[in-house]
């Protein structure tokens, strides 16, 4: 019967081996399959086969199709200010500018760069553009990043700095955008994206909006997926908010807003960045949370647009 019993170094052995496997597996995962983890860009079905449109919305648009330095065609919309809003706006509008052109109002208003979070597609955060557009009559630009909605390409942390470089470049050269305050709206992986793109054009941007965003992702990896915290080495995606924010002049607003019962980015990655984006005496950098807010809901939650309009008025 005892031949039938295995050893304790056979046990311990298979015990090794078994380890090692999963070790292997697991760092095999997060080093080649992150990109597919940080960025579900076909999550929820048919995001990568359908966009809703503004005009759903009631908001007059123009399509937007840009070519990046790389070869990359990414597509989005241009939501310009117009005088008189559609009638189905009209009870949002508030003010008359009847002796202005719809360009010259256009003109004389924000403009919005919307950056959304790792899944869906624009066409999923067009409510929220409808706000911008309507209650705060900016102007919006709304593009997709690459490998998601209808534009081309596989998304990377250096193919979405392009895109938004790409974006910002094209805003700057527009013949009535170019003449507006540019203001970046960025949640979870847009609010990264927002503030690398702000790091990076410091005299272009005049504010910036983040919500729900984290520090970096090998420091956010341990509290979303702690079986890989131990490979977060592994990491070659890396959004180092941290660092970037550090690069953001402290002359140009900021607005944090974050949502307590964040399930997926932990508030104290915001609150951190926060803390970090102040620690030299910055000015005007402001911080509104919301106490009922998850990851996906905070934007939805009592006071959360008071704080972007007043924020925006303020510039």
């Amino acid at each position: 019967m005892a031949k039938y019993i295995p050893s304790f170094q056979t046990v311990a052995k298979g015990s090794f081996y078994f380890a090692a496997g999963v070790t292997v597996v697991a760092g095999a995962l997060l080093y080649y399959g992150q990109n597919y983890l940080i960025y579900p860009a076909s999550f929820p079905q048919g995001s990568r086969t359908f966009v809703a449109t503004p005009a759903e919305f009631g908001v007059p648009y123009e399509e937007v199709t840009l070519k990046t330095p790389d070869g990359v065609q990414i597509r989005g919309y241009l939501m310009k200010q117009r005088v008189d809003l559609p009638q189905e706006l009209k009870s949002q509008q508030v003010e008359s500018h009847s002796d202005l052109s719809d360009d010259e109002f256009a003109s004389t208003r924000p403009t919005v760069m919307m950056y959304h979070g790792n899944a869906g597609n624009i066409g999923h955060r067009l409510p929220l553009a409808r706000l911008f557009y309507a209650k705060m009559r900016c102007n919006v630009v709304f593009v997709s990043y690459r490998g998601y909605g209808l534009s081309d390409g596989n998304p990377s942390e250096k193919g979405l700095r392009i895109d938004a470089q790409t974006t910002l470049n094209w805003v700057l050269e527009h013949p009535i955008l170019g003449n507006t305050k540019v203001v970046l709206y960025g949640q979870s992986i847009g609010g990264a994206v927002s503030i690398d793109l702000a790091s990076r054009n410091l005299d272009a941007v005049r504010g910036v909006i983040v919500e729900n965003t984290f520090l970096s992702i090998p420091r956010l990896v341990p509290s979303v997926m702690p079986m890989l915290a131990p490979f977060v080495w592994l990491c070659h995606q890396h959004w180092d908010n941290a660092r970037a924010v550090t690069r953001i002049p402290p002359t140009t607003p900021m607005l944090f807003l974050s949502g307590l019962r964040d399930e997926i980015v932990p508030p104290s990655h915001m609150a951190e960045l926060f803390r970090i984006a102040c620690a030299n005496g910055e000015k005007g950098r402001t911080w509104v949370d919301f106490p009922s807010g998850a990851h996906n809901d905070t934007c939805a939650q009592s006071g959360y647009w008071t704080a972007v309009t007043q924020f925006l008025k303020s510039l």
